[in-house]
C-alpha cells in the first residue's frame, strides 16, 4: 500500500499566474540616476544661468542641512523596523538641541553632541515605555512627546539660560537661547580643495559642476558630518548583516513568530526606540552646534521631514540618505539662491513631469499621464512669464519637495508588516 504525498494540483486559471515583482534599484541603476541628475543640473545651469545650482558653497550648505534631517530619518528607521511608529522624532530633536545648548557653552561641541544623544535617548525611552510596556497608541504617544518637549525646553530655557544673575545669563543666554559654544572642528584636504575650486570657477559643462560637488566634500567639513556618514554605514551592517539586526527586523515583521523562536521582542523594541531617540537627539544637537547656540524653535519641523525621508527611502539607510540629500539641497537652495534659483528649478520640474507623463502613458495610466502633462505645461508657462519666485513660495520649497517626492514614491513603499501594532508577550499562544 503506497501513500501519495503529492498535493493536488490546482487547475484554476489563476493558479499559474506569475507574480509580478517590482524591479529593485541595483547599483548600476543608482549610478545611472546620479549621472543623469548631474547632466540635467549642468544643462539647467547653462540654460538658466543659475550658477548657484552646482556651486561648492551650495552643496556645503546642503550637506549641513541634510545631516540633521538624515539623522532624524535614520532614527525613524531604527524604531519602525522594530514595529514602533515614532512620530515623536521632532520632540526628541528638540530635547537633543536643548541638551547640546545646555552643555556645549561650558564644555565644548563634542560634549554638546554627547548631551544631545542622551537627551534624545531619554525621549526615545519614554516613547518606548508608553507604547511597548503600556500599549498606548504609537501616534498618540509621539504627538504627546512633541508637545511635551516643546513646553519642557521652553520652561528649562527660562530657568537655566534666562535667570537673572546666573552664569548662563552673564555669558549671553536668555529666555530663548543658550550662551554661545565653541566651534566644532572641521577638516579640509589641502591642495585638492583648491584645485577643485579652480576647476569650478571655469563653469565648464559637467566638469565644473562635478568639481563643485566634490569640492564641498573636502572643504571645511564638520567632523560631526563624518560621524553621521559612519553611522549610516554602521546602521546598514548592523540591521542587515548581523544576527542582532535580523532579530530586530523580525520584531517589526512578525513579533509573534520571532517570540516563538526565542527572541525577546520587548528587549529589541526598547533598544531600537532608544537608538531612534539618540539619533534624533544627535540631529538636534547638530543644529545647535552648527550655529553655536540653542534657540527656541530651532528644529523647525525637521523631525517631520526626517520621517518623510524614511518613508521616501522605503525604510532603508541608502534611501534615507538620498532623501535627506534632496531635502537638504532644497533647504540650502532657498537660503542661498532665493527666488531666481528656485525659479530655475521650475523648468527642471516641468521637464521631469513630461518624462513622468510619458512613463505613465506607457504603463497605461492615462489619467495620471494627463495630470502630469498639464502640470508640466503650467510650470513651463510660469517659468516663461516670470523672472523669480515669490519669497513665500521659496520659504516652503523644501516642504513642497517633500510632498512631491512622497507622492511619486508612494507606489513602491513596503513598510514592516507589524508596524504600529500593539504586541503582548505570549499573545500567539
Amino acid at each position: 500500500m503506497s501513500t501519495n504525498l503529492t498535493a493536488p494540483v490546482d487547475q484554476s486559471p489563476h493558479h499559474h499566474k506569475p507574480k509580478t515583482r517590482r524591479p529593485r534599484l541595483s547599483y548600476p541603476k543608482v549610478l545611472l540616476i546620479i549621472s543623469g541628475s548631474l547632466i540635467l543640473l549642468s544643462l539647467l545651469r547653462i540654460v538658466t544661468g543659475a550658477n548657484n545650482l552646482t556651486e561648492s558653497g551650495q552643496y556645503t550648505a546642503a550637506l549641513n542641512a541634510a545631516v540633521p534631517i538624515g539623522l532624524a530619518g535614520l532614527g525613524g528607521l531604527w524604531s519602525e523596523r522594530s514595529g514602533v511608529i515614532n512620530i515623536g522624532l521632532e520632540g526628541m530633536m528638540m530635547l537633543g538641541a536643548f541638551s547640546a545648548g545646555a552643555v556645549g557653552w561650558q564644555h565644548g561641541p563634542w560634549a554638546a553632541a554627547l548631551a544631545g544623544v542622551i537627551g534624545g535617548a531619554l525621549g526615545g525611552l519614554l516613547h518606548a515605555v508608553v507604547t511597548i510596556t503600556f500599549g498606548v497608541d504609537h501616534i498618540i504617544s509621539g504627538v504627546a512627546i512633541n508637545i511635551m518637549a516643546l513646553g519642557l525646553t521652553q520652561f528649562l530655557a527660562k530657568l537655566w539660560f534666562g535667570a537673572d544673575g546666573s552664569a548662563a545669563s552673564a555669558a549671553g543666554g536668555n529666555d530663548k537661547q543658550s550662551p554661545p559654544m565653541p566651534d566644532m572642528p572641521t577638516f579640509t584636504v589641502p591642495g585638492l580643495s583648491d584645485w577643485l575650486y579652480s576647476i569650478e570657477q571655469h563653469h565648464w559643462f559637467l566638469v565644473s559642476d562635478v568639481a563643485g560637488i566634490l569640492g564641498s566634500l573636502v572643504t571645511n567639513v564638520s567632523w560631526l558630518t563624518v560621524v553621521t556618514a559612519v553611522i549610516f554605514v554602521l546602521t546598514f551592517f548592523v540591521l542587515w548583516r548581523s544576527s542582532f539586526g535580523l532579530r530586530l527586523r523580525s520584531c517589526g515583521e512578525g513579533p509573534i513568530a520571532a517570540e516563538s523562536l526565542g527572541v525577546n521582542v520587548y528587549r529589541y523594541k526598547y533598544a531600537a526606540v532608544a537608538v531612534s531617540g539618540a539619533l534624533a537627539g544627535l540631529g538636534g544637537a547638530f543644529l545647535a552646534i552648527y550655529v553655536h547656540i540653542y534657540q527656541d524653535g530651532q528644529t523647525g519641523g525637521r523631525g517631520y521631514i526626517g520621517l518623510a525621508t524614511m518613508i521616501f527611502g522605503n525604510w532603508r539607510p541608502g534611501g534615507v540618505a538620498m532623501g535627506a540629500g534632496l531635502f537638504g539641497f532644497m533647504d540650502a537652495l532657498q537660503l542661498r539662491g532665493g527666488g531666481p534659483t528656485v525659479h530655475a528649478l521650475l523648468l527642471l520640474l516641468a521637464v521631469l513631469l513630461v518624462g513622468l507623463a510619458v512613463w505613465k502613458l506607457r504603463a497605461g495610466q492615462r489619467t495620471q499621464a494627463v495630470i502630469s502633462l498639464v502640470a508640466a505645461v503650467l510650470l513651463a508657462v510660469w517659468y516663461a512669464t516670470s523672472d523669480t519666485v515669490p519669497l513665500e513660495i521659496v520659504g516652503v520649497a523644501p516642504y513642497i519637495a517633500t510632498l512631491l517626492v512622497l507622492s511619486l514614491a508612494a507606489q513602491r513603499l513596503r513598510p514592516p508588516k507589524a508596524i504600529g501594532k500593539i504586541y503582548r508577550r505570549g499573545q500567539g499562544k
